[in-house]
């Protein structure tokens, strides 16, 4: 997994330890959360936290990557992308999805998609990083020379 340090943040694979900062993040309670990481097929996903100078998660990025029947390589889905409120607008969410692609170029993806979520600020933010609108999702490619998107 895609791993290093940048602007004072850390970027990792999630681990057990970070049950109660995800859960935190993302709703439920540690022991759940704990639950959910484990049932993650290893081969077919990624959770990567970001973390601050005391270590402490501080933004997560899930994905799950899978065969089509529209594409010769998979297709990666984020499934859950969330910043602690404090630490948006600092640049954590573009370092995880940089993260992230890079773990699902390693799968072997060549698209990246995200359900924008509610609201703008979402879509916003997706666009301004190479994602556009196919359907109902958002998506970007993967490789610089990927084929063109429908």
């Amino acid at each position: 997994m895609p791993a290093g340090t940048r602007y004072g943040v850390d970027i990792r694979a999630a681990l057990p330890a970070d049950s109660a900062d995800l859960a935190a993040l993302l709703g439920g309670t540690p022991r759940a959360m704990a639950s959910r990481m484990e049932a993650m097929p290893r081969e077919s996903s990624a959770v990567l936290v970001a973390t601050g100078w005391n270590g402490a998660v501080i933004g997560v990025i899930a994905l799950h990557w899978h065969p089509g029947l529209t594409a010769d390589r998979s297709l990666a889905r984020i499934t859950a992308l969330a910043v602690v409120e404090k630490e948006r607008r600092n640049g954590i969410g573009r370092l995880l999805i940089k993260a992230g692609s890079q773990a699902a170029r390693a799968a072997g993806c060549d698209l990246l998609e995200a359900a924008p979520g509610e609201g703008q600020e979402a879509g916003g933010f997706l666009g301004a990083l190479g994602f556009t609108r196919t359907g109902e999702n958002l998506a970007r490619p993967l490789r610089k020379r990927a084929p063109e998107m429908p």
